[in-house]
């Protein structure tokens, strides 16, 4: 580990050249199809009451991408369009890596306070980084020019600092940006910070104000009809969708809906993740807590794609370096998202599938397709399974 910590300045730096070769010199590198979209969308302002009209299509024939973020997004990707695609679409890939080093320090940061954690310093962040650059969910992230690592930078910046105003602040903004961070008004009204639950509310309320003010019957339209549209948003039974709805969708053979079999593994998963959040001390252990919450978020989705589950990076921080790291489960739920994440089973999978749009499938593609979910719930059962035999600290020693 030495030795690993002493290269890592240069194990990072070959890393982020191997990604940018990779996006600018392969013939199928990245497409930033998702890039695209916030800018054209953005742009879609100088024509009022269009926003929710455009879609780009020049890459994704089989499925012409809609806007389908909230229209504070496009607000704030407007300046955007003002600039050479090639230029926004460069300083996008490194800030990636940016926000992805800072996601990993934030998580350090929160460990710290945890009795029994080795967090590590930045050379341990940089090999993160390196490696979680090449994990499917960043891999996926930088393809498209996803912007969820921002949020994810973003949610934990807001965990780890006690101002109220300022984490509620973050919170509003992001999910006024994308509504999936809003799941995180779960964690601090669990961790009762009251005024930051309420504020992160308020904030958002005033993206919603903004919105109408500035696009106009745009913002009603979005929340009102369009809201909660799922298909819009694209293909529910594809592989890369790891939520219950497309995993059980898929063993169905047509879209499940939040019918009964999804409630209840939703349900199932509440359950799992409320007796975590027990395990770990509600919000003593901060990073723990908010990753199960988020864990439980990906799973209720109606749809989480791959470069949604980033919070995958904390988690195995957590797991590997934790107050539990010695712990036999932790090392082998640790080691085993990481072997997952950089496979890509999801991505291995949609290979098989004959296209986005057809849900149906052998019933052995179908299960292997519960593959982020079946973790999911393996990581929240161990870690609520560990709770009654809480970690001491070092001189307690391992805890299989």
């Amino acid at each position: 580990m030495a030795r690993l910590s002493a290269a890592a300045p240069v194990l990072l730096i070959v890393s982020i050249a191997a990604r940018l070769a990779w996006t600018y010199l392969l013939p199928n590198g990245a497409n930033f199809v998702d890039l695209h979209v916030y800018v054209g969308g953005a742009a879609a302002l100088d024509q009022p009451g269009t926003l929710y009209d455009y879609v780009y299509a020049d890459q994704t024939p089989d499925f012409p991408l809609p806007f389908t973020y909230p229209p504070f997004a496009a607000v704030v990707f407007y300046p955007l369009h003002l600039l050479p695609f090639g230029l926004v679409a460069l300083a996008w890939e490194l800030g990636i890596v940016a926000a992805l080093y800072g996601v990993v320090r934030l998580s350090q940061r929160l460990l710290a306070d945890s009795p029994g954690a080795l967090p590590g310093g930045h050379r341990v962040a940089m090999l993160w980084t390196a490696v979680g650059i090449w994990t499917e969910p960043l891999r996926s992230t930088f393809d498209y020019g996803q912007i969820n690592v921002l949020l994810v930078l973003a949610v934990l910046y807001a965990v780890y600092r006690t101002q109220w105003w300022l984490s509620g602040l973050l919170v509003g903004l992001a999910a006024g940006v994308k509504l999936t961070p809003a799941v995180s008004g779960l964690y601090f009204l669990g961790a009762r910070r009251w005024a930051t639950a309420v504020f992160s509310g308020v904030v958002f309320l005033g993206t919603v104000v903004l919105s109408a003010l500035v696009v106009g019957d745009q913002t009603r339209y979005y929340f009102t009809d369009l809201l909660g549209d799922a298909r819009r948003v694209g293909p529910i039974g594809t592989s890369f969708n790891q939520s219950w709805r497309g995993g059980i969708s898929r063993i169905l053979g047509h879209d499940a809906g939040y019918g009964p079999l999804v409630v209840a593994g939703i349900a199932v998963t509440a359950v799992l993740a409320l007796l975590a959040w027990r395990a770990i001390g509600g919000s003593d252990d901060r990073l723990a807590a908010i990753v199960v919450v988020q864990l439980f978020g990906l799973l209720l989705s109606p749809i989480s794609w791959t470069h949604h589950w980033v919070w995958l990076i904390p988690l195995m921080i957590w797991l590997l370096h934790g107050p539990w790291r010695d712990r036999t489960g932790a090392r082998i739920l640790g080691w085993g998202w990481l072997a997952l994440t950089l496979i890509g089973v999801p991505w291995l999978l949609s290979f098989a599938q004959p296209t986005i749009w057809v849900i149906s499938r052998p019933w052995y593609l179908a299960w292997a397709g519960l593959i982020y979910i079946v973790a999911t719930l393996a990581t929240l059962a161990w870690i609520a399974t560990r709770g009654s035999r809480r970690y001491r600290g070092p001189s307690a020693g391992p805890c299989p």
